[in-house]
């Protein structure tokens, strides 16, 4: 079977070098006998498997000991409740930038836990954008301030980090390791694996281990920081599979050289806008200073050629271009393992569907 080009926002691509890999070791890890999925989480195979992820990511990222790097279950969801149950003490207030619908939960969330304060709010507006720095209006004595560093339903993404007094806190899912960043500029980072790390069911925390010692004695053991730092995410059974695939995607990572990668992300993004722009059929959905390099969004005239568009780019192998159930429109994201192949293939798709149907 010949593979598609996948532009779905997540469960999304994975470096078809990695999917290979991981079928040769299917059966018998590293002459083990048996698969990784089979091993102990307290053995050696799965321990080296473990060490070398958290060694790739501290390198890509380049965090000192300061920060810890974990695995934790429940992916990005989870973290909108943990980060305020662990950060945002009895009495304390935290920051929150809404810019979207993964920012609007993370809110949600955090209501729950302690007083929120929207700085800024542009998760509503069309075009679709993040907030300039001038409208951010931080809370002093903030507990910490959130972001959403890319919304892949609106397609926007921060360009530049906002600089902040309080710990900055962001869900980097959707465009971690997609581009050079300073960690150090963040208390806490977060992210759901299945778009540029592996598959779905975790997601990567760093944190500066300070801020762990912030939690109360109420929070559950489970949804502490501080337990899965003391056990190096092994305090329960880990998502071995899923850890073990991250580790082979870093891998890559460290191969393909960061800088590399982050420079072809540019590349893919920018072919596909310049199609959208020199075109009047098709219609970006975000502000220019603001469109993100992973999850493209365009409008066509007509919802009625938006579906025959997704159908005859399904026919031609182009799977997952349909925007999300919420907004509609097309969405072609685009992550680090995206080829530029398939890029190049959307490209003379979308002219040539534009010159029979415009």
């Amino acid at each position: 079977m010949e593979r598609v080009y996948n532009f779905g926002a997540g469960p999304a691509v994975l470096p078809e070098e990695v999917l290979a890999e991981a079928q040769r070791e299917l059966l018998d890890f590293k002459g083990s006998g048996m698969s990784i999925m089979e091993h102990s989480h307290r053995g050696k195979e799965y321990d080296a498997v473990h060490t070398e992820a958290v060694d790739n990511l501290r390198k890509l990222l380049d965090v000192s000991p300061d920060y810890s790097i974990l695995f934790i279950q429940g992916g990005a969801s989870m973290q909108f409740a943990m980060v305020p149950m662990n950060l945002l003490g009895a009495g304390a207030s935290a920051d929150y930038v809404n810019s979207g619908t993964w920012a609007d939960k993370a809110v949600k969330e955090a209501n729950l836990f302690g007083k929120v304060n929207v700085i800024a709010n542009t998760g509503k507006e069309i075009p679709t954008r993040m907030p300039g720095n001038e409208e951010l209006k931080f809370t002093p004595g903030a507990a910490y301030v959130h972001i959403t560093s890319n919304e892949t339903i609106a397609g926007a993404q921060w360009k530049v980090f906002p600089r902040t007094v309080a710990p900055l806190v962001a869900d980097m899912s959707s465009d971690i390791l997609s581009r050079p960043f300073e960690a150090s500029q963040f208390g806490l980072i977060y992210a759901g694996a299945q778009k540029n790390l592996g598959p779905a069911g975790m997601a990567v925390v760093v944190i500066r281990k300070d801020l762990a010692e912030r939690v109360s004695t109420a929070v559950p053991t489970m949804l502490k920081y501080k337990t899965h730092i003391e056990e190096n995410s092994l305090y329960n059974t880990p998502p071995t599979f899923a850890i073990y695939i991250l580790m082979l995607v870093t891998r890559w990572i460290i191969k393909m050289g960061r800088e590399n990668l982050y420079r072809q992300n540019v590349e893919k993004a920018a072919r596909i806008y310049r199609a959208i722009d020199a075109s009047s059929f098709y219609k970006g959905t975000a502000v220019r200073e603001f469109r993100s390099d992973m999850n493209l969004t365009f409008r066509l005239p007509s919802e009625a050629l938006e579906e025959q568009f997704i159908k005859e780019a399904s026919r031609q192998g182009m799977k997952g271009l349909k925007g999300h159930r919420m907004v509609g429109g097309i969405r072609a994201s685009i992550y680090n393992a995206f080829p530029l192949a398939g890029v190049d293939a959307l490209v003379a798709f979308m002219k040539d569907f534009e010159s029979k149907n415009g």
